[in-house]
């Protein structure tokens, strides 16, 4: 069992910086891959980034490619999300998530994942 903790949301205006942390405690969090997504309200949950378990392989959302960065710290069992150039569309609840395995992957798909975060909420003003 895997226990996620997000923080680091706020309120933020356009064009500003948050970085979301996502603490992880339970079983071997280098042996698992993770991955942010968000939901808007009345929206359905999206993919935003994913990161392999030694950080080796990042992959991002369209929408975020260029702003947005992953990264981890096997030793803090913490991932982050570092938000740049924030836009008001990027307004949602964020959610970290992991997924156990013993290859070097990265999943995209909501579905893939074992265990969620309860969100942090993040939202940028015009």
């Amino acid at each position: 069992q895997v226990q996620l903790i997000e923080s680091g949301g706020g309120l933020v205006q356009a064009g500003g910086s948050l970085r979301l942390s996502c603490a992880a405690s339970g079983r071997t969090f280098s042996s698992y891959t993770m991955g942010w997504f968000r939901q808007a309200p009345g929206r359905e949950r999206e993919f935003v980034a994913t990161i392999s378990w030694n950080g080796a392989i990042t992959y991002y959302a369209d929408s975020v490619k260029g702003r947005f960065t992953i990264s981890r710290d096997n030793a803090k069992a913490t991932v982050y999300l570092q938000m740049n150039s924030l836009k008001p569309e990027d307004t949602a609840v964020y959610y970290c998530a992991a997924k156990g395995t013993i290859f070097q992957t990265i999943r995209t798909r909501e579905t893939e994942y074992d265990y969620w975060g309860q969100g942090t909420q993040v939202t940028v003003s015009s």
